[in-house]
């Protein structure tokens, strides 16, 4: 994550530009979520920010919560294998030890992300860090069974959360 070292003072005094350069990046490529967060500042703790930030995308409505889950990367995807994943996404695969599978588990992920895509018309999100390979296999597994319906509010509960996660590297554990 960016700057490591703000402070929740700190976050609140930044100019929009700039908690949105900072905060933007704990949803993967959308800083519309920092943008409108910024105007709710300031924040009296790390878990209102949080509950803000997840506020906002309960209220974004399902196109901007689509576009949200879409902006996310396949696990062990052509992303992931080109390395042009983000410097977050990349920590995360990495640390649920996706970046060191044989070919034939990177074909199974593949094959995975394929019938879920196929299935769902989005990617499959799960907190990486919260998992393993063998539990994101089987969440695969598990989650396929799913309607779409219940898919998007799944996805939009795992971005949450990696938002979590990303403020804690963001601000520390205030």
């Amino acid at each position: 994550m960016t700057n490591p070292n703000y402070t929740l003072a700190q976050l609140n005094s930044l100019s929009r530009e700039e908690f949105v350069r900072v905060i933007g990046p704990v949803f993967e490529h959308s800083p519309w979520i920092a943008d409108t967060a910024w105007a709710r500042r300031p924040f009296p703790d790390f878990v209102h920010l949080h509950s803000a930030l997840i506020q906002i995308v309960r209220d974004s409505g399902l196109e901007k919560q689509l576009e949200l889950i879409q902006a996310h990367p396949d696990l062990v995807g052509r992303m992931a294998l080109a390395g042009s994943l983000t410097a977050e996404s990349n920590r995360e695969q990495a640390s649920a030890g996706l970046t060191k599978l044989s070919p034939e588990e990177i074909t199974l992920f593949q094959k995975n992300n394929q019938a879920y895509r196929e299935k769902f018309s989005f990617p499959f999100v799960i907190c990486a860090r919260l998992n393993k390979k063998e539990a994101i296999l089987k969440g695969f597994e598990t989650r396929l069974k799913n309607s779409r319906e219940l898919e998007i509010i799944a996805a939009l509960d795992e971005i949450g959360k990696i938002a979590w996660l990303r403020l804690q590297d963001t601000l520390g554990a205030q």
